[in-house]
């Protein structure tokens, strides 16, 4: 059997081993006074079912269960938009160094002069890559750094006498998926914007919409197409002139990487994902960190306290009357910022444009050997990820980009992104990253066009996939209305 047909077995339940009497580690002699565990959570040990197992198949059911389970260190992650890629060992080394990770958040600052020289130290170089004038690195992910730049710039609108009548943000059709949200959680009124034929933002549709009521444009370049918007200067004016200020949604930086500067382009604010971009673990609920970039306008609104330098000092400034006040318990998620700038620096000033150039050339090479199975949505190069339409395979053999991605499962890889962007007809979003080689690429396109050949000849195979794993095709639909979680007793 190949990996296409072989069926992985399914693991027993570890219930199944349980044998009264055998225990699966050796508990320490207990010093503080024992604890009747029916007076706790009001069971006895064996109304709670609990199985008792050897250490040995202890280790064996866990270790088993492992293998079934996918992660960037098992294989290669498509997933385009929110993109996993591989995070280097010498990021994970340095967080755990000591003086790091024991330290506390309500030890004083004074005793902490190396933490600040590390979150300085990411903010200078994010500045000098992103084109801004100032960083914080507080916003706990990349939703809640798309807020805080809203809620900067809802001071910054107050500051100037125009926060009552500016209480529209415009969205393009294109741009990330929690843009909306944020606007709406800053108490905005959403407008979207069109995307043209050809992936750039519709700029008379913008022209219509900009009036003296619009506080800002959030924008995602590359857009979630996995296009950069070539107007970007002059929609940029466009907002400027009607009064607004212009939001960068930073998800997508992979591709801009020591190549081109948002901050140059004449956008007031942006976020980053350090957890995509600067190789900080991503998935799972966090930790992240989803650092802002912002003109020195905004500057005197940041989120309390500023890491700056006073003389040869580092401080924690918590002295800023017009601040917009915490965003965060602390001060973001700090071994976050430890493992990207171990990452930076292991670049450097002359490598860091690598990131760029890989990912773009990544992405191109993916969508140039799948193009005639799966068409480009646009005809022109894509930037970090390219963006497929499975939408001849729904129309003549009646199967969709989930019955293709489903499929990807029995070849051994992770489904990439379906059915966004919105306005991409059976969308495929892939998104291979720098860090794949072209070895893997080429795997991951060879199964892709197996796959396509199989929805002409055979489409009942995709219907049905994947049929060789332990778990089959789930109803996606049932599963989002309905949460049944069981404890197996």
């Amino acid at each position: 059997m190949n990996r296409r047909t072989q069926t992985v077995p399914e693991p027993s339940l570890i219930y199944s081993k349980s044998k009264a009497g055998r225990i699966g580690c050796n508990v320490p002699t207990c010093d503080t006074p024992e604890v009747d565990l029916a007076s706790v959570v009001g069971e006895t040990r064996s109304e709670l079912k609990l199985p008792e197992v050897s250490e040995l198949d202890l280790l064996r059911h866990f270790t088993n269960l492992s293998h079934i389970n996918y992660g960037i260190e098992t294989g290669f992650y498509p997933l385009g938009s929110c993109t996993m890629k591989y995070n280097p060992k010498i990021n994970e080394k340095a967080a755990g160094l000591a003086g790091f990770a024991q330290l506390h958040p309500l030890q004083p600052v004074e005793t902490i002069p190396g933490a600040l020289e590390i979150l300085h130290g990411v903010q200078s170089m994010l500045c000098e890559i992103t084109g801004f004038d100032a960083i914080t690195l507080q916003p706990l992910a990349g939703a809640h750094g798309e807020m805080t730049c809203l809620m900067l710039v809802k001071a910054y609108h107050a500051s100037i006498g125009e926060g009552d009548k500016r209480k529209v943000v415009l969205v393009p059709d294109s741009a990330h998926g929690t843009n909306p949200a944020s606007a709406a959680r800053c108490g905005y009124s959403v407008k979207s914007i069109p995307t043209d034929a050809d992936g750039n933002t519709d700029l008379a549709a913008l022209e219509a919409a900009l009036d003296d009521t619009v506080a800002a444009l959030m924008l995602t370049n590359p857009s979630t197409l996995g296009l950069f918007e070539p107007n970007i200067e002059k929609i940029c004016k466009m907002v400027h002139d009607a009064g607004g200020q212009v939001f960068c949604d930073g998800a997508n930086m992979n591709a801009m990487v020591g190549t081109t500067r948002p901050g140059d382009h004449g956008f007031d604010c942006m976020h980053l994902n350090l957890h995509k971009t600067f190789s900080t673990p991503h998935g799972g609920g966090g930790p992240g960190c989803g650092a802002i970039g912002l003109q020195k306008h905004l500057e005197p609104f940041l989120p309390v306290p500023v890491i700056r330098s006073v003389g040869d000092t580092l401080i924690a400034d918590y002295d800023r009357p017009h601040t917009i006040g915490k965003v965060a318990a602390f001060y973001g998620q700090f071994l976050m910022e430890v493992r990207a700038y171990t990452y930076l620096r292991a670049y450097g000033r002359e490598r860091i444009a690598d990131i760029s150039r890989y990912s773009v050339l990544n992405a191109n090479y993916v969508r140039e050997r799948l193009k005639e199975v799966l068409p480009p949505a646009h005809d022109r190069p894509c930037m970090h990820e390219c963006i497929l339409t499975a939408e001849k395979y729904k129309k003549e053999h009646g199967v969709r980009a989930l019955d293709i991605s489903k499929r990807l499962i029995d070849y051994g890889y992770h489904p990439p992104t379906n059915y966004f962007p919105l306005i991409v007809p059976e969308c495929l979003m892939i998104e291979p990253t720098e860090t794949e080689s072209k070895d893997t690429l080429d795997d991951f396109c060879d199964a892709l066009i197996a796959i396509c050949h199989e929805a002409v000849e055979n489409s009942d195979l995709l219907h049905d996939a994947p049929s060789t794993r332990i778990v089959g095709r789930l109803d996606e639909t049932l599963a989002v209305k309905q949460l049944d979680v069981r404890w197996n007793g």
